[in-house]
Order: structure tokens, then sequence, then C-alpha cells
């Protein structure tokens, strides 16, 4: 009886303990499933099947040398599964666990109800530090410390199967797909996974924690890591034992040849901790897709948005030069430094005054490393609807003059402001019309004036929001959003320079 493998969000051979399992039980037959609902989903793009495609060609090239090929199918996950059990006997289906959206969750309920009708078990192993079901928030460092610190699986040797057609892999999922244009996103692969995990800890992350937050430096002193997270070219096991063996190697080192390695090190640490740690907060409650997660928020700001404001915004055409260089290089890349994903959502939710559902959904779309177990909690943590958070409403002037100090980011991405000098780069409708001549741009026609005042929007937002969380049912709604999803490390944890979470307190204003 045959084992099935169902590759989801985990396109790699090493360390995958659901295909190391199968082939103790019998022959293994390793599936991955092209799903065109999935691909239609409204937080789904182009740009991450491109890198999904490549990792399965990968992934293909890496089972076919342990002897058994990847077979490819197109349809809906328990249609295929019910017909390869009509011609193969099958003993058990395996794979990881996913946190993924509304979308992928009631798939696999429908998965489970087709293999139960069936007889056939579903073993469904962990590959994040994600528990499942009732989860203690207490004991969940110590859970996650466990699973991170075991022996990783190594691949195992298939036996071939024959008369079973691999099927092919298709350049797009369904006829009609929308391609967008995305030239400069990372390509997927597990050899460009381990290029950049290896990298970043030997070469180029000495000052991660000093040049994360800027764009100018971030795109190399960053792990870039997260992509291959996201679509398990790469574990989280694999990840963070990397960088104990690397922590351990540097305390080993003189003082004088350490340099900044030490905390750069720990801070990327306490990163990998924090992924899972908000993949949690959608495991256990999947209805924050969708809904404010402190409810006393409800029509507070309404799902029936600003469309006009949305769509510039979406442009990167607010009249703000740095949040709108930032959006054109997600356009252009698929990628973008956390405390700029932070700013952009915060300009939307507070200057904007935009429900956060429609911009996360834009975000999600433009994220090559989109997953929504990170996605839809930040987002609506930088919106202030968590209830457990502090508001961190982004000054967009006070962020483009400490990250992009010269207007270098700025011109690179909105060349209609090349010719802007660094005096009025930041703020060029406040640019003097013979300035604007000398420049060649005019505001309000080549580059738009701004959406609102900043800073008057900035102030309602911020007294509307501390109203309603002033009202006594909303302050016990906050406590129990705590005891489900707070982190319990201390908070003078959480605000050095070392935590993962420094950039989730404190206000930007």
């Amino acid at each position: 009886m045959i084992q099935i493998v169902w590759f989801k969000r985990d396109l790699r051979v090493e360390d995958h303990e659901a295909l190391s399992r199968a082939a103790g039980h019998g022959p293994v037959l390793p599936l991955y499933i092209v799903e065109p609902d999935l691909w239609r989903q409204p937080d789904c793009s182009a740009r991450q099947w491109g890198f999904c495609r490549e990792s399965l060609a990968a992934l293909r090239d890496a089972l076919a040398a342990l002897g058994q090929p990847l077979v490819i199918r197109r349809g809906d996950a328990a249609g295929v599964l019910r017909d390869l059990g009509r011609s193969h006997a099958i003993g058990a289906v395996w794979s990881h666990q996913e946190t993924g959206n509304a979308w992928s969750f009631a798939r696999d309920r429908a998965v489970a109800a087709l293999l139960r009708e069936e007889g056939i078990p579903w073993h469904q192993q962990r590959q994040h530090g994600v528990v499942r079901g009732r989860c203690d928030r207490d004991a969940w460092s110590k859970q996650w410390e466990r699973l991170m610190a075991q022996a990783r699986f190594e691949p195992p040797s298939l036996r071939p199967l024959g008369g079973i057609d691999p099927g092919i892999l298709p350049a797009i999922p369904y006829e009609g797909f929308h391609r967008d244009a995305c030239p400069e996103r990372q390509t997927g692969g597990r050899r460009e996974a381990i290029d950049a995990l290896e990298t970043f800890l030997e070469e180029r992350g000495e000052r991660y924690h000093r040049e994360m937050s800027s764009p100018l430096t971030a795109g190399i002193s960053c792990s870039r890591i997260s992509s291959h997270l996201a679509f398990g070219t790469l574990s989280m096991r694999e990840a963070v034992q990397a960088t104990r063996r690397r922590r351990s190697h540097v305390r080993q080192l003189a003082t004088a040849i350490r340099g900044s390695w030490p905390r750069a090190l720990s801070a990327f640490e306490g990163r990998l901790h924090w992924h899972c740690h908000f993949m949690q907060k959608l495991e256990s409650e999947p209805r924050i897709e969708f809904e404010n997660m402190q409810r006393s928020m409800n029509g507070l700001r309404e799902q029936e948005t600003d469309m006009q404001r949305l769509e510039s915004w979406m442009r990167g055409e607010t009249g703000w030069p740095f949040v709108d260089a930032c959006m054109r290089a997600l356009q252009q890349t698929g990628w973008l430094n956390f405390r700029m994903r932070a700013m952009l959502m915060s300009v939307a939710s507070y200057q904007l005054w935009l429900h956060w559902r429609l911009p996360s959904l834009h975000l999600a779309r433009l994220f090559t490393d989109y997953e929504p177990g990170i996605h839809y909690p930040q987002a609506q943590m930088q919106s202030g609807t968590t209830g457990i958070n502090s508001l961190r409403i982004y000054n967009p002037i006070k962020q483009s003059m400490e990250q992009d100090p010269d207007g270098d980011f700025i011109r690179r991405w909105l060349p209609e402001l090349a010719g802007v000098g660094k005096a009025w780069i930041h703020t060029p409708w406040l640019m003097p019309l013979s300035g604007q001549v000398r420049s060649g741009v005019r505001i309000g026609d080549s580059y738009p004036n701004p959406l609102v005042d900043h800073e008057a929007a900035a102030r309602r937002a911020r007294a509307t929001i501390i109203q309603a969380r002033r009202a006594g049912e909303a302050r016990y709604e906050s406590r129990k959003i705590f005891e489900r999803h707070g982190s319990r490390r201390r908070r003078s944890d959480r605000r050095s320079s070392d935590s993962p979470q420094q950039e989730l307190f404190g206000d930007d204003t």
C-alpha cells in the first residue's frame, strides 16, 4: 500500500518529517496538487506562484535523486486524492500541518472528511512552533524550544513506483491567470534558500540589528529567507539551529574579531521566535483574517472604504514621497523590510483612515513571502485593532528623514522626483514654484499633493481609537485577548534592542 506525502508549503526533502516517517511505512508517492481555486483567492498572486513553481522544480529534482519523482496533479485536493484512491491502494496520507488562510483551512476540512469516509489515516506533522488546538501561551515558548532542539530529519531513500504518470509542472495554475510584473523578485528553490541563510550568517548579517530598519540597507543586511520559510524550501528548525551554531562559533572568537555579530545574531534569533508567535495567533483564532481582533473596534472604520484614497495608496501616489517609494519598490521586488511594511499599513489605517482588510489584501498579493499567520495579526497590530498593543502611528515625513536622509531611495523609485534636491525631497509640496521649475516637477501634476494633512489626520485617528479603548467593555476584552494571544516575555525584554518586537511598541507620530 502506498504512502502519499502531500507537499503543501513545505517544498524540500531535508528536515521533512512527513516524508521521513512515510518512507518507514511503505513505498512513497510524493504529491503536489496545483489548486486553481487557491490561486484565485484575493491574497494570492503570480509572483507567489512564480516562486512556488521554481521551488517545485527544485523539489522534483531532489525527489528524483532519492528514487521517486514528484507527482503533480491539478484540481481540488479532495478530488485528486479520491481519484488516486480509486487506482491505487493508499495506506495513509502524510503532510505537515498548515496555518494558512480560510480557504486552505476549509480545503483541509474537506480532505479530512473524505479520508475519514475512505478509512484512510491522515498524519499531519508539525513543521513550525505552532500548536494546533488549545494553546497554553504560558508554556508556549518551552514547547517551541523543544521542537527547535530536536534532531533534523534526513532525506530517506525512496522505492520507485511504476505505472504512475508524474504529470507536468504547469506554467500557470489555471487559464486566465493574471501575471503581475515583479521583475526583481527572489528566485525560489532549495539552493537559493541555503545560499541566503549561509551568506547572511557568515557575511551579510553583522549589522542586521542596526540596518534592518532602513530600506537603503535592509535588502543586504536582512536574511532574505522569509520567502523560503513561507514556501518551506527551508525549515524553521534548520534556520534556528544554523543560527545557534553560528552564535556558538562567534562566542569563541576574540572580542576584536567578533564585531557586531553577537548583537546581530541575537536579534535575528528573536525574529525567528517571533515568526511562530504570530502564526499562533491565526491558528488559535482564524476569524482575525476577516474580523477585528478586538470586537469593540467594530464600526470604527467601515469596510466600505474610500476607494479613491485606497487606490492612490495602492499605486504609490499618496503625495508622501517615502510612502510612495516604499510601495513602488514593493511592486517591483516583492519584498520590503518590516519597518516599512508597518509604515505602509499604518498610513493606510490612520492618516487615510481605511479599514485594514482591503489594504492587507493588497499587501498580501505584493509580498512574495506572504505568510497568512503573520500577515493578518500584523495588519491588525499596525491598525490599532488588537486591543493589546500600543498605537504606532508612523509619521511619514519623520520616517523619510530618518531612514532615507538624502532621498536616494525616493529618487530611485520615484523618477518624477529625480531632480528634487535634499532640501525638498521629503516634502516637495512645500517647494516654491521656482524650485519646482528647476527640479522638473509640478506638484499636483507630475506628482500629487498629499491626500490629507498627515499630522491632523494622525491626531484625529489617535483620539478616536483611544476613546474607543477607554470604554469599560473594551478594557475587559483587551485582558481576554492578552490571555489568548499576548507574549509572556517581560515588557523590558520586548523593548530591548535585541527584541524581535522592538518595532511593535512605542510611537512615531
